[in-house]
């Protein structure tokens, strides 16, 4: 490893070693662009690395809500502004009780990167607040988003920073976040939030943007191996809006999705998600805050549920890991080599931890990264940036189109860029650094600031 690169880890893992996720991501990705750098040495004399690693800006905030029994609460928000050497920042914001500055920051890293892969002009951004949905009644979400919105107003616009919705904020918190925009700014600025509604101003497909881009990315990988994605079987993780997206584009193009997990456990459906009834279900589960995937078992018949397990241990020709952070460790690694599984694609935001991630790339498996294979969502929410500015709406099948095109644009260019770099056809590697080198590059040209 070059030794520019290795000091930067190691300052990263000293300066945040309270911080796992974020020394985690800046780890991995850091490690595949070292033969970038040793190629360009004028990166370490401008100290280009420890800039990229460190956010452009970042913004803490209270946010004051009353709940419906007239009592107040504080939580923490927060917006990271990243990198916005190729773009206006772009990332979405997540609201979940264990959301701190180190969940922002890996968040934040890894969507620069994600965002060069599509192409498109996008700098990187992420923000949320420690603050949790479930169990909220509509008016306390609404209250909520409205006083987040009245800090973050000062900080976004649509040529300066444009969040979109994560974990725990859909269409009804980005409607609420939009609406609270409105009053506090008296114009309409479509770009300034991306997946909104349809009705007003947001894109045809984005809610399942994410799922079906992962599907796109996934189907060239077995064409890498001359096999089709028709009759694969899949086993995923959670039952949101990123695994409805992801059934559905299965079920269309004849994949079977046979597992769903939650909070509470897994299920499993040898029959699949694969009629319209079941995958319309899963926007019924999701809607009813329950949050818990056991209701699909009790919905459909020769289903079974696991409770308190993660569907790691299931055979099937891929696992796509659908969720949240982490949660692929070394123990289900192993049991998903046993079960001699050959393909492996993140879809969550670094779902599997470092030395999983290693021993199932040294174990044979062929690994897809998230920085890739989610890239999906944010890229209709770009697409979405583009027809607000136009004041155009198109149809669905040309956002699908479009989508399409940039996955595959995404998966030949990590291959080109891994093979460039001598890493054979290493997926993981090659989406570094054919993210990097965009961003570096741009870096270099905007000059030392």
């Amino acid at each position: 490893m070059n030794k520019y690169v290795k000091s930067v880890i190691e300052n990263v893992k000293k300066k945040h070693a309270n911080e796992p996720e974020f020394c985690q991501t800046v780890e991995e990705v850091l490690s595949s662009i070292s033969p970038i750098v040793d190629k360009h040495p004028e990166y370490e004399k401008v100290d280009l690395l420890n800039r990229l690693v460190e956010p452009e800006r970042m913004f803490t905030f209270r946010v004051a809500w009353m709940d419906d029994k007239g009592q107040w609460h504080t939580n923490t928000g927060y917006r990271c502004q990243f990198n916005g050497a190729i773009g206006p920042y772009k990332g979405g914001l997540r609201f979940q009780p264990n959301v701190y500055p180190g969940i922002i920051k890996f968040l934040g890293f890894e969507q620069i990167f994600k965002n060069s892969l599509t192409g498109l002009p996008i700098g990187g951004g992420k923000g949320g607040a420690d603050f949790d949905p479930a169990g909220k009644s509509d008016a306390e979400i609404m209250r909520f988003c409205q006083a987040y919105m009245q800090e973050l107003y000062k900080y976004i616009g649509p040529d300066v920073d444009v969040p979109a919705g994560d974990m725990g904020v859909g269409g009804r918190e980005i409607g609420y976040l939009f609406g609270e925009w409105r009053k506090l700014k008296s114009t309409w600025q479509n770009g300034v939030l991306t997946g909104k509604g349809f009705p007003y101003g947001g894109s045809l497909n984005r809610p399942e943007a994410t799922g079906y881009g992962a599907v796109y990315y996934l189907q060239e990988v077995l064409k890498h191996d001359k096999k089709n994605i028709k009759g694969t079987t899949i086993a995923i993780s959670g039952f949101g809006n990123v695994a409805w997206g992801i059934c559905k584009k299965a079920k269309e193009l004849g994949a079977k999705v046979v597992t769903l997990s939650g909070p509470d456990g897994y299920i499993y459906d040898p029959n699949g998600v694969s009629t319209d009834e079941k995958v319309d279900y899963l926007l019924t589960m999701r809607a009813s805050g329950r949050n818990k995937v056991k209701d699909y078992a009790d919905k459909f018949k020769g289903v079974k549920f696991y409770p308190n397990q993660k569907p790691w241990g299931v055979k099937a020709d891929v696992i796509m890991p659908a969720a949240m952070q982490n949660d692929v460790k070394m123990e289900s690694a192993k049991l998903i080599v046993k079960n001699k599984i050959k393909y492996y694609v993140e879809v969550a935001n670094m779902p599997t931890t470092n030395d999983a991630l290693q021993y199932l790339m040294k174990s044979g498996l062929t690994v897809a990264p998230s920085k890739a294979v989610n890239a999906g969502g944010v890229s209709v929410s770009a697409l979405e940036m583009s027809q607000n500015s136009e004041r155009l709406i198109w149809t669905a099948e040309e956002v699908d189109k479009q989508l399409h095109h940039i996955m595959v644009n995404i998966y030949n260019n990590s291959v080109a860029a891994a093979k460039k770099y001598g890493f054979g056809y290493n997926l993981v590697a090659g989406a570094n650094l054919a993210g990097f080198q965009k961003v570096a590059d741009a870096m270099m040209a905007q000059g030392v600031f």
